[in-house]
């Protein structure tokens, strides 16, 4: 199999992602495994898409950190490729990572992805999928059962009314943006600088508030989904907490949270079966669903990260079972042709 994998920049990458561990995984069980920046695409006159990709000369690799060496040093194999020759193209970039600096970045790994998989590749997660969750509004598309009670809006007085109706108690963050930043817990005695904080979050667009819910303050829960399932191996979920630091409400590692064990409930399959029509309607793949109590806090579907921190605490190498899908959705591919829109060859 050749896998092609799309991330915001080959140089920004580290052996710790869940991107290099899938690529590790993939070398090592035989594949070839192409990783390519978003600016590395290119669509040519003969309407092929093209990309300045790189590999690695080594068919095996004691872990994703030598992977990764390789990758980024001297012993790295680059080449100019037919993405259409690829058998998968998986998207892992972060679009919110380049509004700021890159926004010309931001749509067009999505963009180019619709025009591979008209060539014969499979694009995971599905292309048109991912244009639906440009944004933390596609959130709003799954059933209110699983989400927080939110107002998205950049008006003062609207958001000063939703955080009156919660008793003063709720969170603030940009629609756009990842990794914690720019998110604020509003309590009762903080109502008299709501203004600034709206004013700091509304800075790079609409602000999502959002109803506060005390089980935050033990953390949240990542939960992988393959397929529209939960990923489960050898009775083993997919799955880490991370616990607050400190008085940081944030649980994002990056944010100084930190990794914990998680025990997976049966409320925890149950949003996960609410939510899986949808998943499985956009032809989303790998999903990371974040869990705080009995509700979701995101759905993250671009590039969901922790594969390493669940096999931390279940010693199971999920890579190993992600790549197993690929290869089986190429052979499947093999077996019947283009006979399938890309959007059910993702999920199936």
């Amino acid at each position: 199999m050749r896998i092609g994998f799309v991330v915001n920049d080959i140089k920004s990458e580290e052996s710790g992602f869940t991107t290099s561990r899938l690529a590790t995984e993939a070398i090592n069980q035989g594949h070839t495994a192409f990783l390519m920046g978003v600016g590395d695409l290119a669509y040519d006159a003969d309407e092929s898409i093209r990309a300045r990709a790189t590999t690695v000369s080594k068919s095996k690799y004691k872990d994703s950190k030598a992977f990764v060496t390789d990758l980024q040093g001297k012993n790295a194999v680059r080449e100019r490729i037919s993405v259409g020759d690829l058998d998968v193209l998986m998207l892992r970039n972060v679009p919110s990572d380049d509004f700021l600096n890159r926004p010309w970045a931001t749509t067009i790994a999505t963009e180019f992805g619709r025009i591979a998989m008209r060539q014969g590749v499979v694009v995971v997660n599905d292309p048109n999928g991912l244009a639906k969750a440009a944004s933390k509004m596609y959130f709003q598309l799954f059933p209110e059962q699983v989400r927080p009670r939110t107002v998205i809006s950049r008006d003062r007085d609207e958001i000063k009314a939703f955080a009156k109706s919660e008793g003063g108690n709720i969170v603030l963050k940009p629609l756009q943006g990842s990794g914690g930043a720019s998110v604020f817990l509003v309590r009762p005695d903080d109502v008299p600088n709501l203004n600034q904080m709206i004013d700091a979050v509304s800075r790079d667009g609409f602000v999502i508030a959002q109803e506060y819910l005390p089980a935050a303050s033990e953390g949240d829960m990542r939960l992988f989904v393959m397929d529209g399932r939960p990923l489960r191996v050898k009775g083993k979920y997919a799955a880490f907490r991370r616990t607050r630091s400190g008085g940081d409400m944030r649980s994002n590692i990056h944010a100084g949270g930190r990794l914990a064990e998680a025990e997976v409930t049966d409320e925890h399959l149950r949003i996960a079966e609410i939510v899986r029509p949808k998943l499985v309607q956009d032809g989303m793949f790998l999903v990371g669903l974040d869990i705080v109590g009995d509700k979701l806090m995101e759905i993250n579907v671009f590039s969901p990260g922790g594969l390493g921190s669940a096999q931390k605490f279940t010693k199971i190498n999920f890579s190993k079972y992600v790549i197993h899908a690929l290869q089986r959705k190429t052979d499947y591919m093999r077996f019947y042709g283009r006979n399938f829109d890309n959007v059910d060859m993702c999920t199936m």
